[in-house]
């Protein structure tokens, strides 16, 4: 049997390469995160990331010199991965706009959200702090009623 795999040596200067263009797309991250793209923030995250991770992949992990069929799969599993993320992202992103009753939380008038709305409400108006204890209700009778609908003893 011969030994299909040749072995190779990377020059020193493509490794220094592969280091700068990571740099530089680390700076590119650091510029890109102080502008505001809307619903692409994501996207373009996604994109620089997955150029990231490919040359990583291809020069530090010597997928580029071996088999090209290795090198295919996994570039091509990092651009259908981005292209489901982007995808789904985008699907919850619209949601509000397609199906209002969707848009926001899915049981408005659940536990977290009354203490929550209580807590944002005694950090502002600090008379109502004598009406709630320390449950987070504002009353004793809600705090039952929010022990029985969750079944805490």
């Amino acid at each position: 049997m011969s030994n299909a795999h040749a072995d190779h040596i990377t020059p020193l200067k493509v490794y220094y390469g592969v280091a700068a263009a990571l740099l530089l797309f680390t700076a590119i991250t650091v510029i890109v995160a102080q502008f505001d793209f809307g619903q692409w923030n994501m996207v373009v995250a996604m994109a620089v990331a997955g150029v990231k991770a490919t040359l990583v992949a291809l020069f530090f992990m010597h997928l580029y010199y071996d088999d090209k069929m290795y090198m295919i799969v996994f570039v091509s599993s990092l651009v259908f991965l981005a292209i489901f993320i982007i995808l789904t992202m985008y699907d919850t992103e619209m949601r509000g706009r397609i199906y209002p009753q969707q848009d926001g939380p899915i049981q408005a008038e659940a536990i977290i959200y009354r203490r929550a709305a209580t807590a944002a409400h005694v950090a502002t108006d600090t008379t109502a702090a004598e009406e709630i204890d320390t449950t987070g209700a504002v009353d004793a009778s809600e705090a039952e009623e929010d022990e029985e609908e969750w079944g805490v003893e």
